[in-house]
């Protein structure tokens, strides 16, 4: 599975990865030190492609892609621990993330949101 997500400024959003989620990229770097495309491994068989948003603009034709801001889904990442949940969070938002949701704890999980550079949201959770 490839999860693609449309971005404004690839060497932005390499950084923010890199740091913010500690996502490691995948294949060669091109001219500008960047893979080409720009993706990074999520698991054994899942990629997250990050498209630049005129390429994006390809892929969907006539359908517009959700505005700047306006979340079309939740890409949650799982971690083992409340403290581990916090220290993400905050890299999350030492990268670029703007925090959307303080860390708290919810009857079905521990959790805390942000947006990336680029306005998507991000969920944080712990048991």
């Amino acid at each position: 599975m490839i999860i693609c997500l449309p971005i404004e400024d690839r060497p932005r959003s390499y950084a923010f990865y890199q740091e913010a989620l500690g996502l490691t990229p995948v294949g060669e770097p091109a001219e500008d030190g960047i893979p080409e495309p720009l993706q990074f491994q999520l698991a054994d068989d899942v990629r997250m492609m990050l498209i630049p948003t005129e390429g994006f603009g390809w892929v969907l034709g006539d359908q517009p892609a959700a505005p700047h801001g306006q979340s079309e889904c939740i890409l949650s990442v799982e971690v083992d621990s409340e403290e581990a949940a916090d220290a993400l969070a905050a890299k999350a938002v030492a990268a670029g993330a703007v925090q959307v949701t303080a860390p708290t704890r919810k009857p079905w999980t521990y959790m805390a949101t942000f947006t990336d550079p680029d306005g998507h949201l991000w969920m944080v959770t712990a048991p």
